[in-house]
């Protein structure tokens, strides 16, 4: 990426694949399933001039180590702020996407001493999805059932992984070409490494088993820091949810709104996401 470093973090036993740049408070970006860091190309560059961004590959994806355990996402929460401690940084915001958004859930439960702010993108929580399971979300949301399974996905997936890689991004975005073929024969060759399918999966197991049940025991608890959330309107979860409301169920001081995208928000829609993102990093309360 543009302006950014490339490097190896060791954080919580694992070895991190890491980008880092720019001047300024410290911006977490964790990224989604089934993708790296690289994810967030389009919207660093203008993050740099005013933050020290951090964008790494989470625990099993991209070019990071990828242990047979461990994800969870309170265990994947801690890897993250183990690693920005490493990198000298206490307290900073975070920015994530789909799973990387599941992450800073957790981590703001479990670290509210470090996460400054949260901005979710294209998320409900985790917990209200499973709650919430209708025949409308079942079937949207497809892939998180055939995912727990076990053994059966590794060996469809690995038959065919670009075929399935490029379904993925094709059902779920609403942009054709929001993904230039070679960041997507970028995907396909972490996508391919040894490891890979099996750790992403069973970060989709674990939110249908453990995370569950962390999130279930903390009900009662909510977000102190304030919350950005921000869906795309032509995603799958728009016209399931009222997105606001499961965010103010989980959030002290929620706000926002949906965008002209798909669910690949930072790669469909950078700009929109930018113009709500930026104020939100800005504001010193």
């Amino acid at each position: 990426m543009n302006g950014m470093r490339q490097h190896l973090v060791h954080a919580n036993g694992v070895r991190f694949n890491v980008w880092t740049g720019g001047d300024g408070p410290p911006v977490l970006l964790l990224h989604g399933y089934p993708e790296t860091a690289l994810m967030w190309r389009k919207v660093v560059p203008q993050l740099l001039p005013e933050f020290q961004v951090v964008c790494p590959d989470l625990r099993g994806y991209g070019d990071s180590d990828k242990p047979r355990d461990g994800y969870d996402k309170r265990t994947m929460a801690l890897d993250t702020k183990l690693l920005m401690e490493a990198l000298g940084f206490k307290r900073f915001a975070v920015v994530g996407h789909d799973r990387g958004a599941r992450v800073g859930h957790r981590m703001a439960l479990d670290h509210p001493e470090a996460v400054d702010r949260l901005c979710v993108v294209d998320i409900v929580p985790t917990h209200t999805m499973f709650r919430n399971t209708s025949k409308e979300l079942a079937v949207s949301y497809w892939h998180w059932f055939f995912f727990q399974v076990r053994d059966l996905p590794e060996l469809l997936i690995a038959s065919q992984p670009e075929a399935f890689l490029r379904f993925v991004f094709r059902s779920l975005g609403s942009t054709p070409d929001a993904i230039e073929e070679p960041v997507m024969q970028e995907y396909l060759r972490a996508f391919k490494l040894p490891g890979t399918q099996r750790a992403t999966l069973e970060d989709y197991r674990a939110a249908g088993t453990i995370d569950f049940q962390h999130d279930d025991q903390d009900l009662g608890r909510k977000i102190n820091c304030p919350v950005l959330a921000l869906w795309g309107e032509r995603g799958r979860m728009h016209p399931l949810f009222d997105v606001l409301a499961t965010w103010r169920e989980k959030a002290q001081r929620v706000e926002g709104r949906s965008l002209p995208s798909g669910h690949f928000i930072p790669e469909e829609a950078p700009q929109a996401l930018l113009t709500e993102l930026l104020p939100f990093l800005r504001k010193k309360s």
